[in-house]
């Protein structure tokens, strides 16, 4: 078999493993719902992630057993370098999937300074710091985060939009409509919600990701290189990592490996080395190469493998301290102890302005948690991954925007408006990856008081227009109904006397479950209403 056949195999296996990746991330996601696969399986996605892992022990000042796993890709990266990035990081999947900017072998590299790359080393300094203070909100630009969350509130939901579309379109074609069914029938609730889901801020995130793909117009990968604060920890780690890309005295710089390298990190002044916090493992810059003169192999000689475009074994003494010179050298874009000194600095003021926040002093009367929630507990630990949104059935799960203040972007909360939080479900607290969301049973998350309900008989169909609505009561789930009715009989303008029954609440028993609100049939604000519950309540 020839050499490059051997690369470009390679390659190939590069891809199928990216796509694999890619997939199961996905598979793991939709069987995230209620019913799906088990906790620890589907919530293995934010655990492998070493950035969200190391800032929410920082912050929460623990570590959970369940986290040990991220070994797994500390130890790929102490291996391999930055192999996470090019081989399975789903983000970075989808922008090679879409590149945008097609590439020859012709063209040049971006005319966008190296000096950009600092951004995410600044944006890692920031996050590892403020969460070090108890801060994660910037665990907002997570890649993985930003993936999860972007597939739970806008990719999946209109995923389903589209095909629900199709298929009322095709239903009315005579001959198709049982085929339809069928495929419908099958479809869901297995893989798609049999409701249709609703989140808001979804236009958000999806522009969001779309941003992120943009980007690639401007340099192939411009997240990865340059923004991305895993890819900057992974990098950290990368520059002590065993296998390294090295290039022979025999180049003779024809500037090919140049012009594929997707993170643009081959530079021509050093001998078209490459620096091993940026190097993804593509192996695009081995297939180009008409010289073989590029090859992997492991710096410290630690590792019985290297592989070379040509497929032989050679030790070049002379490239080979070069390379190591070169590798230990520090980068322009390194941060310097002044940039870093200014990105903590910034990072502590961020923390400080954060805690200044009105929201700490009143907080919102309808910022509703999960069951068993600590709102500082949260604070410290959320991921704002968004695992628990898309793990709740009802999708009353959203991801808060200026509820709880800029310290609490996209945590989790609860509007009864668009979804309850279920009677028989615990979905949240099981999958939540870092236990923000307590891992309640089932019957301890019953007991759990998440507000309470309150009527406004000014918009109450019973109170203000005398009809006959008992909705509230009906569906109150608790075994002693925290609703109850009293009949009372009202005169009408005609005279006639009608006789109604009028919800009250005992709130002594109300959990704040939110069902009461969801299935008021009252538009907009519902009659009845969830409140977060004072902390002194005398009945």
């Amino acid at each position: 078999m020839s050499a490059r056949k051997s690369i470009g195999r390679w390659i190939t296996a590069r891809k199928i493993v990216q796509i694999t990746a890619l997939l199961i991330v996905i598979v793991l996601l939709i069987m995230m719902r209620r019913g799906g696969w088990p906790p620890e399986v589907v919530n293995m996605i934010m655990r492998l992630d070493p950035l969200a892992v190391l800032a929410q022990a920082l912050s929460s000042r623990s570590f959970l057993l369940g986290s040990t796993v991220v070994l797994f890709t500390v130890l790929l990266t102490v291996i391999a370098g930055r192999a996470w990035c090019g081989w399975l990081c789903p983000l970075g999947t989808v922008l090679d999937l879409i590149p945008l900017r097609k590439r020859t072998l012709r063209d040049k590299q971006p005319n966008v300074s190296n000096r950009w790359r600092s951004v995410k080393y600044g944006l890692l300094i920031v996050i590892l710091v403020a969460a070090l203070f108890g801060n994660l909100t910037l665990l907002i630009f997570d890649p993985l985060t930003i993936f999860v969350r972007t597939f739970s509130t806008s990719l999946w939901p209109a995923t389903d939009q589209i095909v629900t579309s199709v298929e009322t379109t095709l239903y009315h074609v005579p001959f198709l409509s049982d085929p339809i069914s069928s495929i419908d029938s099958w479809l869901r609730p297995a893989i798609l919600p049999s409701q249709p889901e609703y989140y808001r801020d979804a236009w958000l995130f999806g522009a969001v990701f779309i941003g992120i793909i943009v980007l690639n117009l401007i340099a192939p990968r411009f997240w990865c290189r340059y923004l991305c604060p895993l890819g900057g920890l992974l990098g950290w780690i990368s520059r002590g990592a065993l296998l390294r890309r090295e290039v022979s005295e025999e180049c003779k710089g024809c500037t090919l490996c140049t012009v594929v390298c997707p993170t643009g990190t081959v530079d021509a002044s050093k001998h078209y080395a490459s620096d091993p916090a940026e190097c993804t493992l593509c192996l695009e810059c081995l297939d180009v190469c008409p010289r073989s003169t590029i090859e992997f192999q492991p710096r410290y000689k630690l590792l019985p493998i290297r592989v070379r475009a040509d497929g032989i074994d050679r030790k070049d003494a002379v490239g080979e301290q070069k390379a190591k010179k070169l590798f230990a050298a520090r980068q322009a874009y390194d941060p310097s102890r002044r940039q870093f000194l200014a990105a903590a600095t910034l990072a502590i003021g961020g923390v400080a302005l954060f805690g200044s926040e009105a929201v700490h002093q009143r907080t919102d009367d309808h910022l509703l948690r999960p069951p068993g929630v600590s709102e500082s507990d949260l604070l410290d630990k959320c991921l704002r991954c968004g695992e628990c949104v898309r793990a709740c059935p009802t999708h009353g799960l959203q991801p808060a925007f200026t509820q709880a203040g800029l310290e609490g972007w996209w945590t989790p909360l609860l509007i009864p408006r668009l979804g309850y939080c279920a009677y028989s479900c615990n979905s949240c607290g099981q999958v939540c990856p870092v236990q923000a969301i307590p891992k309640l049973s089932l019957d301890e998350k019953r007991t759990q008081v998440i507000g309470k309900a309150y009527i406004d008989q000014n918009r109450c169909i019973a109170w203000a227009d005398h009809g006959a609505c008992i909705v509230c009561e009906e569906m109150c789930p608790l075994p002693e109904k925290a609703v109850y009715l009293e009949k009372r009989d009202f005169t009408q303008p005609d005279g006639s006397t009608v006789t109604v029954q009028l919800p009250h609440v005992d709130r002594s028993r109300c959990i704040g479950c939110g069902i009461c609100e969801f299935k008021c049939p009252v538009n907009g604000n519902a009659a009845i209403r969830v409140y977060v519950p004072s902390t002194e309540i005398v009945y």
